[in-house]
């Protein structure tokens, strides 16, 4: 799951921040970042809940390795997953919400469709 972004950071930091992000936008359903993490995180969000579509126990170690937090695997197989069964992709929205205050940075919010 390679991007091409670097944000400044390491790959262990740049890897665990997208970690994070993926985590909170699984428990959460919808966050506010920058736009270039949101696009960056955005694929990575959606091959999780591609993978949490078929509940096997094979499928939940792969999410569990990803991720790493084990509230987030139980909402995304349980709640997610089943949710979005019916649909071929397209799992998440992002809305752009304008720039931030300190260095003009575009802000969007990224969530997860209904």
């Amino acid at each position: 799951m390679g991007g091409s972004r670097r944000f400044g950071r390491r790959p262990d930091e740049r890897a665990s921040m997208l970690r994070n992000l993926a985590v909170s936008l699984i428990l959460h359903e919808k966050v506010q970042t920058t736009a270039a993490k949101a696009s960056e995180l955005r694929p990575r969000v959606e091959r999780l809940i591609s993978l949490g579509t078929e509940d096997t126990p094979h499928r939940r170690e792969l999410a569990e390795a990803r991720l790493g937090e084990r509230a987030a695997v139980a909402k995304l197989f349980d709640d997610i997953g089943p949710r979005m069964s019916g649909r071929n992709g397209g799992y998440t929205r992002i809305y752009k919400i304008g720039n931030r205050r300190g260095d003009g940075a575009p802000v969007v919010q990224i969530q997860i469709v209904e």
